[in-house]
């Protein structure tokens, strides 16, 4: 097969508090017999760091081949230069593998990592970004999104959730932070997992990233209620087990300034600075307006603006046209065509630290046609 035709390395970010589960996964992927050749790049020597049970820890080596024909990587300088070295040697046929994980530390913002596959020409050449997972650990989650802000920005940065431990909790309290993390965060789902025993098609080939796969991003929290405002109800997704809201959905949920609107009695009091909104109009977009208005917002809002990503009717294309980003950087590209019959509309998920909600409402509002 020539370069040019090379299909890009799938890679996979895999974020959450020590003590999630994260290295307990990493081990299962690098023993295991399934079939697929996988190279594992390490953020740091932790004590819980997987050499200890299965590596030889004081090689000078940093890339070690496993049984299996997984490859473990340490990065002892930045991410960068370990994947450009990584893609070199594959080229060269040094060693083989067909996908990356990268573990970040315990403690990190995923985001600057996720920047690396599309600001770096060379990486973006070699790489495509496939989901970002976070996995959490019920036993001590609502502590640390109480304290740690790291620990609400991996929430939100979030393609898919793994909840870990949960067999050692109540069911109640289960629940409570499944929804606390649903206001934060509505377009990951959300997957219990006992001890990292996590099936690996949960965990490859997501494509949170690629931006024509998933064209209607869950739809069960977009869904809105026929009687809803143009701009999405900030209880949308608890519409899909809608026992939990205790209001009336008639009145303009547009008016409520976050997305804890809901009034669970059991966990309302937790007021995130992680925080998630909908944004839907039936009108279309005037393409220039939209570019300077976003263009504008990230240059301002960039670093506490996590994930966004939309299905956008635009005015003079036929074609649905898909945007998302992560912090300043943003992409779109040109989806399906509209169906004959369909209702053209847009929706926009924003994930974010104390983002102005009104501000951007208001800026969109001014750019539709």
């Amino acid at each position: 097969m020539s370069e040019a035709t090379t299909p890009l390395i799938p890679a996979t970010i895999l974020t959450g508090f020590l003590g999630a589960g994260k290295t307990t996964l990493l081990k299962r992927v690098l023993s295991e017999a399934h079939g697929q050749r996988i190279a594992v790049i390490e953020n740091e020597f932790g004590e819980e760091n997987i050499d200890n049970d299965i590596l030889v820890a004081d090689t000078e080596e940093q890339i070690i081949q496993m049984s299996n024909g997984c490859i473990c990587c340490t990065i002892r300088e930045d991410l960068r230069s370990t994947l450009s070295d990584l893609a070199a040697k594959r080229r060269r046929g040094d060693i083989a593998f067909d996908r990356v994980i990268i573990e970040t530390t315990g403690v990190a913002d995923p985001g600057p990592v996720a920047q690396t596959f599309f600001i770096d020409d060379e990486i973006a050449e070699s790489y495509v970004l496939d989901a970002i997972l976070t996995l959490v650990d019920a036993k001590h989650a609502q502590s640390q999104l109480d304290t740690r802000q790291e620990a609400r920005r991996q929430v939100g940065f979030a393609d898919q959730i793994f909840i870990s431990k949960s067999e050692l909790c109540d069911a109640a309290d289960v629940d409570a932070l499944a929804h606390r993390i649903k206001h934060m965060n509505p377009r990951a789902p959300q997957r219990k997992v006992h001890f990292g025993d996590v099936p690996l098609g949960d965990v490859l080939d997501l494509r949170g990233f690629n931006l024509n796969a998933k064209l209607d991003i869950d739809p069960d929290f977009l869904k809105a209620e026929d009687s809803s405002p143009a701009h999405g109800p900030d209880c949308g997704h608890d519409h899909v087990h809608g026992e939990h809201c205790a209001h009336g959905h008639d009145h303009g949920h547009h008016h409520h300034a976050h997305g804890d609107s809901c009034n669970h009695p059991h966990h309302h009091h937790h007021d995130d600075d992680v925080k998630s909104f909908v944004y839907r109009s039936d009108r279309a977009f005037n393409p220039a307006k939209l570019e300077d208005f976003l263009g504008a917002i990230v240059q301002v809002y960039g670093p506490k603006m996590l994930r966004y990503k939309g299905v956008l009717n635009m005015k003079g294309t036929d074609r649905k046209v898909i945007f998302q980003g992560v912090h300043q950087l943003m992409g779109s590209d040109l989806g399906p065509k509209w169906a004959p019959g369909e209702k053209r509309g847009s929706k926009m998920v924003f994930i974010g630290i104390e983002l102005p909600r009104e501000v951007l409402e208001q800026g969109l509002d001014g750019c539709l046609v």
